[in-house]
């Protein structure tokens, strides 16, 4: 049977000019979603790449099995107690939303929120926030309908069951309840999809009459809703990438005075809590790292940054520890650092006045808080996972210093740990910095020499990639295949400088850093170039992009979901959604050398004629951080310029948006997919009776 020809997209060049420099998009005509063309193009694409895929329907239908088998269908998280309510969510076999509950001390179940009821009528459904109100009357919630992150308002009375009148929408997403429980603040965004906006809605009041409590002009910034621990204040933080404010609201007076903490300050970024009559300020003021600063109990907001160096602190800054997150209680505090790449939770006394850090054996593990409302609590609430270990939650008593196991995620299908193995090697990049690589296999196959490798990045706006638990990865390690993760410049693994050191007029080392781990996992034996494939999403999309650019002979394949390719279109226009906030992630391109900064690693830019390695390239239709005709034109480009056996495949999911399907049945067979294909090209699928039979699995879905 002859292999069908990829669609070819016409060439319509547009002329785009800056600086004195011209570039020719030859497929600017996918930017108009409203083309009938441009709809036909997507779905060709998508034709040809599911006749691609058809061959591999019993590995891709046998992943999903295994993925099932291991699901917990009928699950329960931990719950929650505020008052005399426990509140909790719960997913049952078969559904694919989250159905959120809760009981009145040791009553019968509630059912609040059903999301599966909500999502029925529904391509694309998907609970940006929910949250109850402080005298458990209301419950108010954000919702997405078809995947473009344009929200909606909803407000249900607990006590009656009904639906209020009061719908607002469009709405960013996140919102919060004063304490009087009588109104709810949330977020409006402008026309380049910004949170710019904070209003004021009351129960029972038309939404007309709905009070702006604040207004956010400059474009690089977003707003925020927020609250102190103890219940005294409602936060609104104005943030960039690297500066914010942060605005006080009285939480049980909502139509009070808003009051500035501190003034926005260039490079200067804070957090506050509040605390026994003081404020505790995590900031980088004068250290990039962060240091915690307790304030004196007669300061009241606004404040100048004039006294700030007065204030005494109780965690001084540290080069080789970042602070990340605060969590606050009346007796003790809980401080979220990143020490050595690792992320860990320190916590400080108030009675004794010492500080302890949580120890877990595992060394290459992520513990954080979760979610724990009660200020007078003398337990802390931590998650802890790792690349081996399941998500578990733990309640810490901070005075014996002693972690009690409240859940451990189950995993089906015979998981057994042991059978593998994860550590972390260092690679030099090429100029002599020491890149952390982590590594997750089956014990045999790193012992035995090189083996079939998927190498994962991101390196973009001082993310970590922590350890955490993936109920589908195990189905890789299974068929002998390492999975390794490269923690490069860019990201925030090691501190503040690591991403520093990859962002902007360095954004260079990002792309170094994941060819020294390409390079440096083929000469320690790990795996092979023609064993080696690379995967990553959005800015990581961007990386794949990059690489297979400059290095497409030490990959065999590659996968970027919905990737950030069309870098200088994207930050050109400041109309698109995100765009004048990443001015402090890439660069101005108004800025000449930032133009020629983004101009010399932007995937598309750069696609040459030679033999690139097989790609599976996906987006989504209402994607408005990374707009689907940057997948498309990228697709187009590459399949012009290929002159390789390599196969390139686009998918685009015409209901979603950036964050990709909602339901967890269908997020599991989006992963079967990108597992086959990768499987596929790191010859690892097996002939079609063995897929479907070797594996046992317990699970139906």
């Amino acid at each position: 049977m002859n292999r069908p020809r990829p669609p070819i997209a016409r060439v319509q060049p547009e002329r785009r000019e800056a600086h004195g420099h011209a570039r020719v998009d030859p497929y600017a005509w996918l930017e108009n979603p409203d083309d009938p063309a441009v709809m036909a193009y997507l779905e060709a694409e998508n034709a040809y790449t599911e006749h691609e895929l058809a061959r591999l329907r019993p590995i891709r239908e046998g992943l999903y099995r295994e993925f099932v088998a291991r699901l917990e269908e009928d699950d329960q998280s931990v719950p929650v107690v505020v008052d005399d309510y426990a509140y909790y969510s719960r997913v049952e076999r078969g559904r694919d939303h989250p159905i959120h509950c809760r009981r009145f001390r040791d009553g019968a179940e509630e059912v609040i929120l059903d999301v599966n009821a909500w999502a029925s009528d529904a391509p694309y459904f998907d609970i940006a926030d929910w949250a109850v109100s402080p005298d458990h009357r209301y419950l108010a919630w954000t919702e997405d309908r078809d995947g473009s992150e344009t929200f909606m308002l909803r407000i249900k009375d607990l006590n009656s069951g009904a639906l209020l009148e009061e719908v607002i929408t469009p709405v960013h997403g996140d919102l919060i309840w004063a304490e009087d429980s009588r109104t709810v603040l949330y977020t409006v965004d402008d026309a380049a999809r910004r949170p710019w906006r904070v209003f004021r809605h009351r129960i029972g009041e038309s939404t007309v009459a709905d009070r702006l409590v604040l207004e956010e002009p400059d474009g690089a910034c977003h707003l925020s809703l927020g609250q102190t621990k103890d219940r005294r204040y409602l936060l609104i933080e104005s943030a960039s990438h690297t500066s914010s404010c942060t605005y006080l609201l009285d939480a049980c007076d909502p139509a009070a005075e808003l009051r500035l903490f501190l003034p926005r300050r260039t490079g200067v970024e804070y957090q506050v809590e509040s605390h026994e009559g003081c404020f505790l300020l995590l900031t980088n003021l004068r250290v990039d790292n962060f240091e915690l600063l307790r304030t004196p109990p007669e300061v009241r907001p606004p404040l100048a940054w004039d006294g700030v160096s007065d204030w005494p602190a109780l965690v001084s800054g540290d080069a080789s520890v970042k602070l990340e997150g605060l969590d606050v209680f009346r007796r003790f505090l809980a401080l979220s650092v990143r020490e050595s790449g690792s992320a860990k939770v320190r916590v400080y006394d108030f009675g004794d006045r010492q500080w302890h850090t949580v120890e877990f054996p595992e060394p290459l593990s992520t513990v954080d808080t979760v979610d724990n409302p009660d200020y007078e609590s003398n337990q802390l609430r931590l998650e802890y996972e790792s690349w081996l270990t399941p998500y578990s939650v733990y309640d810490y008593d901070p005075t014996r210093r002693l972690a009690t196991l409240l859940k451990q995620q189950r995993v089906g299908s015979g998981y057994d740990s042991s059978r593998y193995e994860c550590r972390r090697v260092w690679v030099q990049a090429a100029d002599a910095v020491r890149v952390p690589v982590s590594l997750m296999a089956r014990r045999d196959v790193l012992a035995s020499g090189p083996a079939p490798t998927v190498l994962y990045g991101y390196g973009s706006y001082g993310a970590s990639l922590d350890p955490e638990f993936s109920l589908t990865r195990p189905s890789l390690l299974e068929r002998g295949v390492v999975y390794a993760v490269a923690h490069v410049r860019g990201g925030g693994e090691l501190g503040e400088a690591w991403h520093h050191a990859g962002r902007l007029a360095a954004k260079e080392n990002t792309f170094g850093d994941f060819a020294a781990a390409a390079k440096g996992l083929v000469e320690a034996g790990i795996t092979r170039a023609d064993a080696l494939a690379i995967s990553g999403g959005s800015a990581g999309g961007l990386l794949v992009g990059a690489a297979i650019n400059r290095w497409p002979e030490r990959f065999c394949a590659a996968v970027a979901e919905v990737p950030f390719v069309d870098v200088l279109a994207s930050m050109m226009d400041p109309g698109q959604a995100l765009t004048i906030i990443e001015y402090e992630e890439w660069g101005n391109p108004a800025n000449l050398n930032d133009y020629r900064t983004m101009l010399s690693y932007a995937p598309l830019d750069n696609v040459r004629r030679g033999a690139y390695p097989s790609l599976l390239v996906t987006t989504g239709f209402q994607d408005i951080r990374v707009p689907y005709w940057q997948a498309a034109k990228w697709v187009a480009r590459l399949r012009a310029c290929q002159t390789g056996e390599g196969v390139l495949l686009l998918k685009t999911d015409m209901d979603v948006g950036h964050a990709g399907v909602a339901g967890r049945y269908p997020m599991l067979r989006e992963v079967a997919d990108v597992y086959a294909f990768l499987l596929d090209a790191l010859g690892c699928v097996h002939a079609a009776e063995d897929e479907t039979t070797r594996i046992k699995v317990t699970g139906q879905g």
